[in-house]
């Protein structure tokens, strides 16, 4: 239960790894919002383990400004925010890749860590305390070739990451991040190319342990981070990736 007490948001936590996420904190005892673009999606994980389902999109200003006023009103307050919602571009060479999907990508990965952080950094600053942990990839460490803009979001998001920990440290604010390699969650088709055991035992072979990152193994590494136990960390990228990025 070293979560017990705790409030936390989670966005795109209506599958893949922030379902896992969503999961783990619960079953350490937080209070959690799973927040998701797909509104039955979030309402199906929130019921499975009694958790509050929001339906939003993390591109929108409006909608992030909501989202954090209907979690104050349902849980009292915020300790955690993990930005877990993420898209990626289909696989191409990157002069090809099309702009609209280049914007949907950076609105998603990167602009939605602003919008976040303009909506509930104040609220966080004014209590003195609070996690974030923002869900960035192998992809932006280790880059793969045909998903250039998708590694560049990710690149930032490390970045930012770095330099959100160094201003919020002096209230107390804790802001780490997770690069998991590719797992078993609606975007891995999209990372490969498309789903094959061909594709697979070739994405495989990369990978040290032998295996695709799974829900359960972001949770486990979530909510060791997002915990008291993690108070004297912060600014951290941590791979979970089987030794991707070795």
């Amino acid at each position: 239960m070293r979560l017990e007490g705790k409030t936390a948001i989670v966005t795109g936590g209506g599958s893949g790894f922030g379902a896992g996420i969503v999961r783990k904190f619960v079953a350490e005892g937080a209070q959690v919002m799973v927040v998701d673009l797909n509104e039955d999606a979030a309402h199906d994980v929130a019921e499975a383990v009694g958790a509050h389902a929001h339906r939003a999109d993390v591109s929108s200003g409006d909608d992030m400004s909501d989202m954090v006023e209907a979690a104050i009103q349902t849980m009292g307050h915020v300790d955690i925010l993990v930005n877990n919602a993420g898209i990626t571009h289909p696989r191409g060479p990157l002069e090809e890749i099309d702009e609209a999907d280049f914007d949907r990508v950076f609105a998603v990965n990167c602009k939605s860590v602003y919008l976040t952080a303009r909506a509930l950094v104040p609220h966080m600053k004014m209590r003195k305390t609070g996690a974030i942990l923002n869900i960035s990839s192998t992809a932006g460490i280790s880059p793969r070739a045909q998903l250039n803009w998708y590694n560049a979001s990710k690149g930032w998001m490390n970045t930012a990451t770095k330099t959100m920990a160094v201003e919020l440290a002096p209230d107390s604010i804790r802001v780490n991040a997770l690069n998991p390699v590719a797992g078993e969650t609606p975007l891995l088709a999209s990372f490969m190319g498309e789903d094959t055991p061909e594709r697979r035992a070739a994405f495989l072979a990369t990978i040290p342990l032998g295996r695709f990152s799974q829900p359960e193994d972001l949770g486990n590494a979530a909510a060791f981070l997002c915990s008291d136990e993690a108070s004297m960390i912060t600014g951290v990228t941590l791979e979970v990736d089987g030794g991707r990025c070795i």
